[in-house]
């Protein structure tokens, strides 16, 4: 879809978040749960990472609840410094968010600090990591680019090779249809074949190439459970349903997903008249191969908007990578992090960021408040068109992704906000953040950060509160 035609999309759907607005106001006013209005339609997000959800759902991924997105249209007033001073000073004194707290709220058309406290004190930010690497993806690739899953001719007669293109949310066999629309493992198989009856060739050998990414397939900073538990599968250029057994649940994650992945393309083959013979083992691709046939991805902004509406840490960690090759570093966690630095470097953006990572998952990743809310108001800029993904792609408070969870704006200093806040969540043990966008009651687009990172117990209602300040201001 081009980029003018989405636009267009992204208008009609306004229409649809009014109404949601509209029943989401009801529901409050007669003691209606939030829950049970989003139950079915938005994941849980866990403790101990992330939030991803169980499989990938259709969400509305316009942005009109915040009426004016743009900045040069958002020229409200400014909120009065004192009082929003005031009022966030009282709420960030809360101690549900423990010893060390940031926050900035920025006036998105200008980069004015209207509210700072640490702002540029580097934190930890769990998955608001997601933010910059979304942000250097688009810059970096275009955010109408297309991940490629191929099949070319092996170096040997007979012989073929599945090769990755880095796409984590290419569709298995038992795939459901979702949003955005996965490139298809069984649509590779069919044009596969096709190929290869038209040749004459009924019987084939089948090996597999990874080799467009490189490294190590977990983090350093990860926790050994990560994986077991599902919170991410290890990373490899060639997976299908991000490594799920079973694409509706996110856990368990298969061990070996090239091998996994692979040995499922040959039953799809042979289900289409190519018998597969012998095992299905590990080669590069020969240089210049012929190929056999090829499926591509959705485009970009939408695997961002994605990515930042569930919290995708599996297509996070991928296009880190894919920033990486662009950039002519190594396609590795180390050479995923160099890259997106230097393309935060050409944006003016990188100070105040340490990255191990992609997803948020390592705890050695470092970003500051004031980084994220800077990033947020490019991507809300008419100077940045190629970022605005990564405003149509954060959650909407109530009502999408990881605060549509039935937990998050449902208090009385927060709910009356619903559907009036933008924002990219972030949860680890003992660490709370958001970062996001509100137009002010007077019509002023502001974006901000805020990140606790010695958190006691959990500080999620806080972080709703401020943000609800915020927007009411």
């Amino acid at each position: 879809m081009a980029r003018h035609d989405r636009w267009v999309m992204l208008t009609t759907l306004a229409v649809l978040q009014v109404l949601a607005i509209v029943t989401g106001v009801y529901a409050m006013t007669t003691d209606f749960s939030l829950s049970a209005l989003t139950s079915g339609s938005s994941p849980t997000e866990p403790t101990a990472s992330p939030a991803e959800g169980s499989s990938p759902a259709p969400v509305v991924t316009s942005g009109p609840v915040l009426a004016r997105l743009s900045v040069k249209s958002g020229d409200g007033p400014l909120p009065t410094k004192g009082t929003l001073t005031r009022l966030l000073t009282s709420a960030l004194g809360d101690n549900a968010l423990g010893s060390r707290v940031g926050a900035v709220v920025l006036d998105a058309a200008t980069g004015e600090r209207i509210f700072a406290s640490g702002a540029d004190t580097p934190m930890t930010p769990a998955s608001t990591t997601k933010i910059v690497i979304c942000a250097a993806a688009l810059a970096s690739l275009g955010p109408d680019t297309r991940l490629s899953t191929r099949v070319v001719q092996g170096a040997k007669p007979g012989g073929i090779v599945l090769v990755g293109g880095g796409d984590p949310f290419l569709a298995g066999p038992s795939a459901r249809p979702s949003y955005p629309k996965q490139a298809s493992l069984a649509t590779l198989a069919d044009r596969t074949a096709t190929t290869l009856k038209a040749q004459g060739v009924k019987k084939v050998t089948l090996s597999y190439d990874t080799s467009l990414f490189t490294g190590s397939p977990s983090a350093p900073g990860w926790k050994p459970n990560y994986i077991p538990d599902g919170e991410v599968a290890p990373i490899y250029a060639l997976t299908m349903d991000e490594g799920r057994q079973n694409p509706r649940f996110h856990m368990p994650r298969v061990s070996n997903p090239p091998q996994y992945a692979a040995t499922a393309f040959a039953g799809l083959l042979a289900k289409r008249g190519i018998a597969v013979s012998g095992t299905v083992r590990p080669a590069k691709a020969p240089a210049g191969a012929a190929e056999l046939g090829k499926v591509d991805s959705a485009p970009l902004y939408s695997l961002v908007e994605h990515t930042l509406t569930r919290s995708d840490n599996d297509l996070a960690e991928a296009l880190a990578r894919h920033v990486a090759i662009k950039e002519r570093q190594e396609a590795s966690f180390a050479g995923g992090s160099r890259a997106v630095l230097a393309v935060l470097q050409r944006l003016g953006a990188a100070q105040g960021i340490a990255l191990s990572d992609g997803s948020g998952l390592s705890i050695r990743n470092r970003i500051s408040p004031n980084a994220l809310a800077k990033i947020i108001a490019m991507a809300g800029s008419d100077s940045y068109p190629d970022l605005h993904a990564i405003a149509s792609g954060m959650p909407i408070a109530g009502f999408s992704g990881t605060l549509g969870n039935g937990r998050r704006f449902t208090a009385s200093d927060s709910r009356g906000q619903v559907g009036l806040v933008r924002a990219k969540t972030g949860t680890l043990n003992n660490i709370n953040t958001l970062a996001g966008m509100a137009t002010t009651k007077d019509g002023r687009l502001v974006t901000f950060a805020f990140m606790a990172d010695r958190v006691p117990g959990t500080a999620e209602p806080v972080l709703d509160r401020l943000a609800a300040i915020v927007a009411r201001s």
